[in-house]
């Protein structure tokens, strides 16, 4: 009888040793998952804080270009370094930039080509 009971307390200290090692190494699993989603969140707050100063500078830029074409400051600065440059003029067009450009288009080709005239002849039937 003793043989009996000395395998079944191998077989129990087996199972306890098994599922404290499995119990452990899903602890650990998760342990580890919590901390690589940890790092991920703090890349990402990294990530986000940088993007924001990036949108900020360009707004500064954007800004400082908006201020730099200014038309009373180019006026100044046109006769401060005696340029000689004046204002441009800014025509107002109401057609549609491809149907103005198809009519320039057309004119051009049509006034290469002279008019020639077209004969044919017809069959009659009998």
């Amino acid at each position: 009888m003793r043989p009996n009971n000395h395998a079944f307390v191998n077989q129990f200290v087996i199972y306890t040793l098994f599922t404290i090692c499995f119990s452990g190494s899903i602890g650990l699993g998760t342990v580890w998952m919590r901390h690589q989603i940890s790092l991920t969140a703090n890349a990402n707050k990294v990530l986000e804080t940088r993007l924001a100063e990036l949108n900020r500078h360009l707004a500064e830029t954007a800004t400082s270009i908006e201020f730099e074409q200014a038309p009373a400051l180019l006026e100044q600065r046109n006769v401060s370094m005696r340029l000689g440059l004046s204002r441009p003029v800014v025509q107002d067009i109401t057609e549609s930039a491809p149907m103005r450009l198809a009519a320039k288009a057309s004119r051009a080709f049509l006034k290469d080509r002279a008019a020639s005239p077209v004969s044919f002849q017809l069959a009659a039937r009998n």
